[in-house]
């Protein structure tokens, strides 16, 4: 039996906000840190102020009704590392993948990141950077909660990032 849910337009399901907490481990030296903060994923050219322009009830049954061409995320929060805490934020660009239902994640300048496809609850990704590879696993466990699990290693790295999603309402 699948213990994962599966998204039939990942565009549509991911719109709204979410809470995010994360934890970061390095594998090498034994150090932990944690980001807590949340996300909002919203189309493209929306207000800073809007949650994906009504969309959240069509995204939490995973139909159509994302509103654009693509969704941008932008996470943002406090990151504790080593005793030191933080503000930290990121952006990422979700563009509508080759497969209907999919998309393609860029980063913020628009280079290709991964592909993401959740049709089957889970989806696993990889992404080359100079020496080190990321691989990122995408576990959807219901219409509100989903997580990814980044690890990367390389020459100096020996990481592993866990990401908890928990839709706002």
């Amino acid at each position: 039996m699948n213990d994962f849910w599966p998204v039939i337009d990942v565009l549509a399901h991911l719109t709204g906000s979410w809470r995010v907490r994360r934890s970061v481990r390095d594998l090498a030296s034994g150090a932990e840190g944690e980001f807590t903060g949340g996300t909002v994923f919203r189309p493209f050219g929306e207000g800073e102020d809007g949650d994906g322009g009504g969309g959240g009830d069509r995204a939490r049954r995973g139909g159509a009704g994302h509103g654009g061409p693509g969704l941008l995320h932008h996470e943002s929060g406090t990151f504790r590392w080593q005793g030191v805490t933080r503000p930290a934020q990121r952006t990422l660009r979700f563009l509508p993948g080759e497969c209907p239902g999919t998309a393609s994640v860029r980063f913020a300048d628009g280079r290709f990141f991964h592909d993401l496809d959740l049709t089957d609850g889970r989806y696993v990704a990889d992404h080359p950077c100079a020496a080190d590879l990321y691989r990122g696993e995408f576990s959807v466990y219901d219409e509100d909660r989903w997580r990814s699990v980044w690890r990367v290693g390389g020459p100096a790295k020996d990481l592993v990032l866990t990401t908890d999603y928990t839709r706002l309402s």
